[in-house]
C-alpha cells in the first residue's frame, strides 16, 4: 500500500507537470475528456512499468541461488521491460487516436503527428521510471548486502571469540593439569610428552586467534595434539582416527572447526572402556570433510542449544555457499563440512544476495 501511495502521487506529480508545463499552449482543462484520457493512460503504462519492472527484477535475482541486480541482468530487464512498454503504449495511444477518437475526445488535425508524440512522450516517461526504479533497488540491495556482510562479520568474530575462549577456559586447563599431575606419578615421559602437546595447543590458539581461516595442514596438526591430549585424558575410552586424502596445503579451513566438532562429540556422547566413542574424520573425493561418530547419547539436564554447530555455519556462510550438512542415523551422527580454496577471500555481494 506504501509503495502504490508513492507512486501515485508520483504519477499525479509528473502529469501536471507535464500538462502545465509542456503543454501550456494546450487549451484543454485537465478534467475534459482529453484530460482524462491521458491522465488515466499516464497512469496505467507508468504503472505498467513500474510493476513489470519489479516482477523481472524479483525474477532475475530468485530464479537462481547467488543470483543478484548486476549489469548483466539490469540491461536484460531494460530490454524486456521497454518492449513490453513500446507495445502497450503504441497500442494505447493508436486506439485512442484513429479507432475511438469519438470516445476519448482527441481533436487531432493531424493523427501521426499527435501519436508520435504522445507515443515518444510516454516512453520516454516510461523509460525514466524504469531507469530510477532499477537504480532504487540497486541501492537498496547494496544496502541489505552491506548490513548482512557486518552482521555475518560480526557473527564471525562472535564466532571466533567463543572458540577461543572455550579452550583457554579454566575447565579445560585444570582437566589438563589433573591429568598432568596424575602423570608426573606414573609416567614421567608421557607426562612431558603431554606438556608439549598442551602448550602445542595454546600456542596455536594464541597464534591464530585473529585468523578466523588456517591451512587444513595447520588444523590438523593442532588437532592431532588434541587428539593426543583426549586420549591422554580419556585412556581405552575414545577412538579417534583421521584419513585425509587431499593435499592439506591446498585448502583453508575455520579456525579450531574440527576440535569443536571433536569435541561436540564427547560433550554429548557417554563413553567407556567398555563402550568406547569412535570418532572418524574422512575427506571425500568433493573436497569436503566428514567427521562422524556413534551415538551414545549422554542423558542432557537441558536440551542442547547446538548453538557450536550454528557457530560453525554462520562462520562458513561468510566464505560460501556450500552448506555444513549435518545428520544422525543408523546410530551415526555425522557433520560434512566443505574445505575452502586458499585462494578464497571474503564472500561476494553476488554469494551473500
Amino acid at each position: 500500500m506504501k509503495k502504490f501511495t508513492i507512486r501515485f502521487l508520483i504519477v499525479n506529480l509528473i502529469y501536471f507537470l507535464v500538462k502545465f508545463t509542456i503543454d501550456h499552449d494546450d487549451d484543454g482543462s485537465p478534467f475534459d475528456g482529453p484530460g482524462i484520457f491521458y491522465y488515466c493512460s499516464a497512469f496505467f503504462l507508468l504503472m505498467l512499468a513500474w510493476e513489470t519492472n519489479d516482477w523481472l527484477i524479483q525474477r532475475a535475482t530468485k530464479s537462481k541461488l547467488g543470483s543478484s541486480l548486476d549489469m548483466h541482468n539490469g540491461m536484460k530487464i531494460i530490454a524486456v521491460n521497454m518492449s513490453i512498454v513500446v507495445l502497450v503504449t503504441a497500442l494505447v495511444y493508436y486506439l485512442a487516436i484513429f479507432e475511438f477518437e469519438n470516445i476519448c475526445n482527441i481533436d487531432a488535425h493531424n493523427p501521426w503527428l499527435r501519436f508520435r508524440i504522445d507515443f515518444f512522450r510516454a516512453i520516454i516517461l516510461g523509460f525514466t521510471a524504469i531507469i530510477f526504479n532499477l537504480f532504487y533497488y540497486a541501492l537498496k540491495q547494496k544496502k541489505e548486502l552491506e548490513n548482512t556482510m557486518n552482521l555475518l562479520k560480526k557473527e564471525a568474530m562472535a564466532s571466533k571469540y567463543k572458540s577461543l575462549k572455550n579452550q583457554i577456559s579454566p575447565h579445560f586447563l585444570f582437566n589438563s593439569l589433573n591429568t598432568l599431575t596424575s602423570l608426573m606419578y606414573e609416567d614421567r615421559d608421557l607426562a612431558s610428552d603431554f606438556v608439549s602437546r598442551l602448550a602445542k595447543c595454546y600456542r596455536y590458539i594464541l597464534d591464530n586467534r585473529e585468523q578466523d581461516l588456517v591451512s587444513l595442514k595447520k588444523e590438523l596438526s593442532f588437532l592431532d595434539s588434541f587428539i593426543f591430549m583426549m586420549n591422554v585424558r580419556h585412556e581405552g575410552a575414545l577412538s579417534i582416527t583421521t584419513h585425509i586424502s587431499v593435499d592439506q596445503n591446498e585448502y583453508l579451513i575455520p579456525t579450531l572447526t574440527l576440535q569443536m566438532l571433536v569435541e561436540n562429540a564427547l560433550k554429548h556422547n557417554y563413553y567407556s572402556k567398555e563402550k568406547p566413542l569412535e570418532i572418524n574424520i574422512i575427506s571425500t573425493d568433493n573436497n569436503h570433510i566428514i567427521i562422524q561418530n556413534n551415538l551414545h547419547i549422554r542423558k542432557q539436564k537441558e536440551e542442547s542449544t547446538k548453538l557450536g554447530l550454528k557457530n560453525i555455519e554462520k562462520r562458513y556462510s561468510f566464505y560460501t555457499n556450500q552448506k555444513v550438512m549435518v545428520t544422525a542415523e543408523n546410530d551415526y551422527f555425522k557433520v560434512t563440512i566443505p574445505l575452502l580454496s586458499k585462494n578464497i577471500k571474503e564472500v561476494s555481494i553476488v554469494k551473500i544476495s
